[in-house]
């Protein structure tokens, strides 16, 4: 764009990727010395008052073949907008999108430069049909990446720990999850930027997996193929469960960076979370309903989980006949279960640091 700004003589290119409507600003890529009190005033104000808009889908145009001048230097937009940062002229395009969505392409020039010429909108109508394309590949990575991010926090409310490995077993990306897991260096760890286990005999075997699963890296006949292992953990807490599986290359893998296998890691001591609120929600529970039946999915005996929030143990005993109740279970075992193996941890806020 800055480039078309030079051979265009203009003083502003804008590429609008979504239009300002009632309560959004909208999205737009500027070339020129455009202020923030600018953008911000045509999102807000002059954007209802453009003429130049819902223009010929995939067309150059230029503003005289819109509007006649004397009415184009009469109108509030120009005079209130444009002549204030000197532009006079105006050549654009409304570019529809395989998806179906628009973007507009906005060319402008001062008063003292001539109009723009043939040879202008045909240099300019050559390069539509490859903003077209950036802007669809765009789109596509920003929803692959927006895919990513939902995955990766439904694995950490899930307490999941993920490590994606490169083809030489060097870690590519982790999930939060797997972060404080590793950061704690309890069991697994990395050094040197690749996976390893604090025991020397557990660390062999996951050496032994990791390697069988980048071998195993684009076949496809093997590529399913899973391999776990319990992890020793030196402060004597449970052990981790380690599964290891490479990942299948797409169609269009290529370069030396690219994820050859995933390791998933889940710690056993960590409490079942879900917000009490989704718990209620889920299963029709009261409040007091809600705070029982998580402390009991977080292993406490009924006994322990009455002395946990305080409360006696016939109360406790009342609670869990209404939980039984509302779930249609009979045992404490079956509830755990169902508590577990419902939406309930999905429910979990994410946090950002």
């Amino acid at each position: 764009m800055l480039r078309m700004r030079t051979e265009f003589a203009a003083n502003y290119v804008t590429l609008i990727l979504r239009s300002p409507r009632a309560g959004d600003h909208g999205l737009m890529i500027n070339v020129g010395d455009t202020t923030t009190e600018g953008l911000i005033s045509y999102n807000s104000h002059f954007y209802a008052m453009d003429p130049f808009v819902g223009l010929p889908s995939d067309k150059m145009v230029t503003i005289n073949e819109i509007v006649d001048e004397e009415r184009w230097v009469a109108m509030p937009f120009y005079q209130e907008f444009l002549y204030p940062v000197n532009v006079h002229r105006l050549m654009g395009a409304d570019i529809v999108l395989e998806d179906g969505g628009e973007c507009r392409l906005r060319v402008c020039r001062p008063r003292d430069v001539p109009d723009f010429s043939a040879r202008d909108k045909a240099l300019c109508s050559m390069l539509l049909p490859h903003f077209k394309r950036a802007i669809t590949l765009h789109g596509k990575l920003d929803l692959v990446e927006s895919e990513r991010k939902l995955y990766a926090g439904a694995m950490d409310r899930l307490m999941v720990g993920t490590v994606m490995l490169d083809q030489h077993g060097r870690v590519l990306q982790t999930n939060r999850q797997a972060d404080v897991i590793l950061q704690a260096g309890d069991g697994i760890r990395i050094v040197s930027n690749m996976p390893h286990a604090t025991h020397a005999a557990d660390n062999r075997e996951l050496q032994k997996l990791i390697k069988a699963a980048l071998g195993r890296h684009g076949n496809q006949k093997t590529a399913t193929v899973v391999d776990a292992i319990s992890v020793v953990r030196n402060s004597g807490k449970r052990n981790l469960g380690v599964v290891v599986h490479s990942v299948a290359p797409s169609e269009w893998s290529e370069g030396k960076i690219r994820p050859a296998a995933i390791i998933y890691i889940r710690d056993p001591e960590h409490k079942a979370e879900a917000p009490h609120e989704i718990v209620r929600q889920l299963f029709n529970f009261t409040p007091a309903e809600a705070n029982l039946a998580m402390q009991l999915a977080n292993g406490l005996s009924l006994e322990d989980a009455a002395i946990e929030l305080g409360i006696r143990r016939n109360t406790a005993r009342a609670h869990l006949r209404a939980i039984f109740s509302k779930t249609d279970v009979t045992r404490q075992t079956e509830l755990v279960r169902i508590l577990l193996n419902s939406v309930a941890t999905m429910g979990i806020r994410e946090t950002h640091s």
